[in-house]
């Protein structure tokens, strides 16, 4: 096998800031996940020269080819012969290839691409419902169950037609594919996406390189989506988790237009463009928590809820910027308090440790009511305290902007379920993520080393969902991400990609 250029990016859960994260005037908190797209880029002989064969083996019908001229206005070409369109990938490979062009020259590229490359895009089991593979194998929806489907599981059905979970696949593909384009064709380092790339800036030996492929990538997914949305889950595809301020859509005005093929893309998607100005400051959930995320089947499709709710906020100014002030308080508190619980950790690791077993094993709001807890450990059990409080107020406040813009944001059926979930014992908070609606839930659940399996949170919560009668909830695997953001990866470490990516399957 050719070596391969392989990046991953992840994929991602906005627990705070719905809504609010598409004004520059507020921020939101995005999770990034440990379920990742993967793009593996090889040259292949095989392949006609100058040609981009792109495969997404988890699909019927999901194969692309493209041709890449440089001596016309039309750099890539999609070949007659493709049974389907994919606007996402062609416009990646399009754009990757122009900016490439821009920064190297068309020679250069044109080299690049002169053996043939092919292109494999894979995304984690986790993007995709697993209910059906679950039901062939006769497996009740549960984590372990999850662990016996094969990596990469083939979905079985057209991309048009895939039952998606809401992790934000189209962002974290998009991210996945440019930035491995990038990589494969020397227009970024590998230093941009190496192991250790964190979101603060001191410790980023490329942080401009990484920068380019953040706003190539943005361009790209408003370009397919035919808007510029806020961008958080481009964000954290590219950076992790971190608290996200959106950047302002006028930097993207100049180049949206993509019937005009020779503008130019390096003078507005360059790191040193001052107009991108979204913030990215780096976040992490405390030690011994864990997210964990369920996709929710309510036998209905989930409206267009963005629309509405700032159709709303624009009839009723003065009542919508009342309350986003006042969830935007809740938002920055509630962030602020699990970096605090993070700093209690740090101060002595023993305590902490104690202090989360203590939370585990009690509903929040038995807490704080034990006369007889080390004082030692009160702080800490009265931040997580207020963690889950501030959570609480969150959704209520969510709930009321649903009811006032006539959405369900937290419709009553998610109330329901999120209220059964988070009064069970060593659960810190949770809710509907993003916008809200019918698909998903999140929690944030305590994660202790030495707890006796049948009392540990997580164990609790998927008895809660194997047996909740009124919605079907299948539990996700992903947990935060501990690698951050876009990476380089080696083929060979990661479990299952060899196999999915082979075109010998």
């Amino acid at each position: 096998m050719p070596p391969s250029t392989v990046v991953s990016s992840p994929g991602k859960v906005l627990i705070a800031g719905g809504y609010l994260v598409l004004d520059p005037a507020y921020s939101g908190t995005v999770i990034s996940t440990s379920s990742r797209f993967y793009t593996v880029v090889r040259d292949d002989e095989c392949i006609s020269p100058n040609t981009l064969q792109v495969r997404s083996p988890q699909f019927n019908d999901a194969a692309w080819n493209y041709t890449v001229k440089t001596d016309s206005e039309t750099v890539v070409e999609p070949s007659p012969e493709n049974l389907t369109k994919n606007k996402f990938v062609q416009l990646a490979i399009e754009k990757a290839i122009k900016l490439g062009i821009e920064l190297r020259g068309a020679a250069a590229i044109q080299q690049s691409v002169s053996h043939g490359v092919d292109i494999a895009i894979v995304g984690a089991n986790d993007f995709y419902s697993q209910r059906a593979t679950l039901t062939s194998l006769d497996l009740p929806r549960t984590l372990d169950s999850l662990k016996k489907i094969k990596p990469f599981n083939s979905t079985g059905v057209s991309l048009s037609d895939v039952h998606k979970t809401g992790l934000g696949s189209s962002a974290a593909l998009i991210t996945s594919l440019v930035s491995a384009l990038l990589v494969h064709l020397a227009v970024l380092p590998a230093s941009a996406l190496s192991e250790g790339e964190g979101t603060d800036d001191n410790e980023k030996p490329d942080i401009e390189g990484r920068r380019l492929a953040h706003n190539l990538a943005q361009y790209v997914h408003c370009l397919a989506q035919g808007k510029v949305g806020s961008g958080f889950d481009v964000s954290a595809a590219v950076f992790g988790s971190h608290l996200y301020t959106r950047f302002d859509p006028v930097v993207l005005q100049p180049i949206m237009d993509d019937s005009n093929k020779t503008q130019v893309l390096l003078s507005v998607l360059s790191s040193s463009n001052t107009s991108w100005n979204y913030g990215v400051v780096p976040f992490k959930l405390p030690p011994l928590t864990r997210i964990m995320l369920a996709d929710v089947d309510a036998g209905s499709d989930t409206p267009s809820l963005v629309g509405k709710v700032l159709k709303w906020r624009k009839e009723n100014s003065a009542q919508a910027d009342t309350l986003w002030r006042e969830i935007d308080q809740l938002n920055q508190s509630l962030a602020q308090t699990l970096l605090h619980i993070t700093k209690l950790h740090d101060q002595d690791p023993a305590v902490y440790g104690a202090a989360v077993k203590y939370i585990s094993s009690l509903q929040p709001i038995q807490w704080a009511a034990n006369p007889w807890q080390p004082e030692s450990e009160i702080p800490i059990v009265e931040a997580f305290y207020e963690a889950h409080h501030i959570s609480q107020v969150i959704r209520a406040k969510m709930r009321e902007m649903g009811k006032l813009a006539g959405v369900p944001i937290e419709p009553p059926e998610q109330t329901k379920l999120l209220d059964t979930c988070v009064y069970q014992a060593g659960i810190i908070g949770g809710g509907v993520p993003g916008a809200g609606g019918y698909d998903a839930i999140w929690l944030l659940v305590c994660d202790p080393v030495d707890c006796s399996p049948d009392q540990h949170p997580i164990e609790r919560i998927e008895h809660v969902w194997s047996n909740y009668k009124d919605l079907s909830v299948s539990p996700l695997s992903a947990s935060e991400s501990t690698a951050g953001g876009s990476r380089l990866e080696k083929l060979e470490d990661i479990p299952g990609l060899i196999d999915a990516v082979s075109t010998e399957a």
